[in-house]
């Protein structure tokens, strides 16, 4: 006799992978929650509806201090989904779960390129090959849409709007206006760079070092421009 093992009250239950932004805070917490809060302040509805881990590996604390901490972050609506490097010992219920083993850029799955119905919610993503180290965007980022590609390079043939975000593991090139965030080198690729025909950037990072507006030479601001990092520092300089 042959048992039905599915029916219509089964519950489905899948894998994926996700791109999340690895928060890793130094001692004391207090000073580097006013650096969190200077970029948060700078870089409005940065931290939200995106998915944080948190990484305390080395860190010399109990688990009422990572507790305290958590807490600090909620009331900033950071949600952390998970803590990694943390000792077992300053683990426990009611926390993030624990993780390791954080995939690398070729274990990102990428599905076909399309647009959400809202823009408010809209994520522009690109097909992907395991050869295939470069995307292109033919047409301009509006608001609050996101281009996010692991594997390497990324173009928009036009304009990147305010309140939109391109993430890239590799260079970032504009052919257009940069108005919105760009995070280049996004896991680990500090030779990254990023090039816009306009900058008008909220916030550019490159291998989790970042800029706001509000640091950026006024002189570059509206011109043709390329950054790199150099040391714990990004660099810029016009285009001719």
């Amino acid at each position: 006799m042959t048992k039905v093992l599915t029916d219509a009250r089964s519950i489905r239950i899948k894998g994926r992978s996700f791109l999340a932004v690895m928060l890793s805070p130094d001692l004391p917490f207090d000073d580097w929650l006013v650096r969190l809060d200077d970029l948060a302040a700078r870089s409005a509805g940065f931290f939200l509806g995106r998915p944080v881990v948190l990484d305390v590996t080395d860190l010399p604390i109990d688990r009422k201090q990572l507790k305290d901490l958590i807490s600090e972050l909620a009331a900033r609506n950071v949600s952390i989904m998970g803590i990694e490097g943390g000792r077992p010992s300053i683990l426990g219920p009611g926390m993030p779960p624990a993780l390791k083993g954080g995939k690398p850029v070729s274990d990102f799955d990428l599905p076909k390129q399309e647009a959400a119905a809202t823009p408010e919610a809209a994520t522009v993503q690109a097909e992907s090959r395991p050869t295939l180290q470069s995307i292109v965007i033919h047409e301009p980022v509006r608001s609050g849409q996101s281009v996010i590609f692991p594997e390497g390079d990324v173009t928009i043939i036009g304009s990147v709007a305010s309140g939109s975000e391109i993430v890239a593991g590799g260079s970032v090139h504009i052919y257009g206006t940069l108005r919105g965030r760009v995070m280049a080198g996004s896991l680990g690729n500090a030779s990254a760079r990023i090039f816009c025909r306009k900058l008008e950037a909220e916030l550019v990072a490159i291998d989790g070092i970042y800029k706001t507006a509000e640091d950026m030479a006024p002189e570059l601001h509206g011109h043709s421009v390329q950054l790199w990092l150099e040391g714990d520092a990004i660099r810029a300089e016009k285009l001719i």
